[in-house]
């Protein structure tokens, strides 16, 4: 069962600049980031305690449509960028996958992946897919080699007490996602990735570790996605951009952020 969002895509048309713009307008500071090996993407990346927001940019489309995140991230460009799709941990990816897969789910095999640092660090993880990933389909799961600069324990605890320009460390703490039938929607979590939701009206929410999922009838979103991001800040403060809106709420963090 996952045991937590892992991290969030956001496709741009430029990274860098929609990173400082972010810094800027939200008060959240992107640390990492560089290149997909042979897919074809590039991005920055913003540390949330363990999780993170990662914008995504396509710099070759002939590599980027075979590889599914780009895919997802070429598809969200093409209707002026946003939440392209999202990722869940699963650590223990090869027993869920073959769960999942004697259930029925479509979702693929586990495949390596890399990321290559600005530093020369490769980023390694494992993940597996559904046949297609979107904003308004289920995400993918993910695994990550918890060594190095970014996902060894030392720097897990770092990044768990980061204090971002905003004056405090910040967590993810919810996805909303708009979509025209969250039943169906929910229904196809079930299936492919087995996350289950429970529902109020229309409405279908799950928890997934400490993280909170709703999907929201499109008819009562304004925008495709809404991410809840939590600090130690007074009053609320909101943002709409990127194609998607980003609330902080004020909350009382622990010195070190537990692992998500």
């Amino acid at each position: 069962m996952a045991s937590a969002i892992d991290h969030l895509v956001v496709a741009v048309a430029d990274p860098a600049a929609a990173a400082e713009m972010l810094t800027e307008r939200l008060g959240i500071a992107f640390s990492s980031g560089g290149q997909h090996p042979g897919h074809g993407t590039g991005n920055r990346i913003a540390f949330l305690g363990d999780q993170y927001l990662e914008l995504i940019g396509v710099v070759d489309q002939s590599l980027a449509r075979d590889w599914s995140v780009g895919k997802a991230a070429m598809g969200a460009l093409e209707l002026g960028g946003g939440l392209a799709t999202y990722a869940l941990v699963e650590d223990d990816l090869e027993a869920a996958v073959a769960r999942l897969q004697a259930a029925g789910s479509s979702i693929g095999g586990v495949t390596s992946d890399s990321r290559q640092r600005a530093d020369g660090e490769l980023v390694e993880w494992w993940s597996a897919s559904p046949a297609e990933l979107g904003p308004d389909r289920p995400p993918f799961l993910i695994k990550h080699a918890r060594v190095g600069s970014e996902w060894g324990a030392a720097a897990m605890a770092a990044r768990r007490e980061m204090r971002h320009p905003i004056d405090s460390p910040v967590i993810l703490v919810r996805l909303d996602i708009a979509t025209p039938d969250p039943p169906a929607l929910a229904a196809e979590y079930a299936a492919q990735i087995g996350v289950e939701f429970w529902a109020v009206a229309d409405l279908a929410v799950s928890t997934v570790g400490p993280h909170t999922i709703r999907l929201v009838p499109s008819r009562e979103m304004e925008v495709p996605a809404a991410v809840v991001l939590g600090a130690d800040v007074e009053g609320p403060r909101t943002l709409e951009a990127l194609g998607l809106r980003f609330d902080i709420e004020p909350v009382k963090l622990p010195a070190a952020v537990p692992a998500g």
